[in-house]
């Protein structure tokens, strides 16, 4: 897979990008992220790819032109269609569902958002689909397109040492996750469940199944409601 990503701030995703298994897949040829500075197509010497916004109201608003000459000059290096997304508060949140869909293109163009958000033509003119990744604002959409990338990456064949580590995580069948244990058996006078020690493995998988169901009816109760819990 190829992502690309479009951002006033490059640099923010260096260190994220470059770290357990994010690096691990770009390292084995899984995935290409490359990184593209809109402030590059600004048309004057002052980079200004920002302004007020028509029929007045606070801050400012990402202007069309160098954000279309960025995305159309980073859509030309590669022949692959790109799903193009804006990340926005305004958009479909994002979640398991979405990230497994995601995974399944095999190139991506993430646009970051910054200020009061995108000329509305944007959207428009580039068939972009909108994703959040919850119902709060952040400073930029820098943050949610690593959320974005980290959870889809995670999805794509090879990138974890075991790939059926994320068919087991929460939310990957509609439910959370059941809990974990590991060695010592005894910490603190916390002791692992028996039923994990016991080697009869339909008994643990119909524990984990149960606990599934207990942590999600406590604590997400919502997601009760989605058919694949069942």
């Amino acid at each position: 897979m190829r992502i690309d990503v479009l951002t006033l701030f490059p640099e923010m995703f260096e260190s994220p990008l470059n770290y357990s298994i994010l690096k691990r897949a770009k390292e084995k040829g899984i995935v290409e992220i490359v990184l593209t500075n809109i402030r590059d197509f600004a048309a004057d010497k002052y980079k200004k790819v920002d302004d007020a916004p028509y029929g007045g109201g606070p801050g400012m608003v990402m202007m069309c032109k160098p954000v279309y000459d960025c995305f159309e000059h980073v859509e030309k290096l590669s022949p692959e269609k790109a799903k193009v997304l804006l990340l926005t508060p305004q958009g479909q949140k994002f979640d398991q569902k979405k990230a497994v869909e995601l995974s399944k293109e095999k190139r991506l163009i993430l646009i970051s958002g910054h200020y009061e958000g995108f000329d509305e033509r944007i959207r428009i003119g580039l068939n972009a689909d909108q994703i959040s990744i919850g119902d709060y604002v952040l400073s930029g959409g820098e943050l949610a397109a690593m959320v974005v990338i980290d959870a889809v990456v995670k999805l794509l064949a090879g990138s974890l040492g075991d790939d059926n580590s994320s068919k087991e995580e929460s939310f990957s069948e509609g439910l959370l996750e059941y809990p974990q244990y590991t060695r010592p058996e005894i910490f603190r006078d916390m002791k692992v469940p028996d039923i994990l020690l016991s080697g009869d493995h339909k008994k643990i998988a119909d524990w984990r199944r149960q606990q599934s169901l207990e942590r999600t009816k406590q604590w997400r109760p919502d997601l009760l409601n989605n058919p694949s819990a069942e």
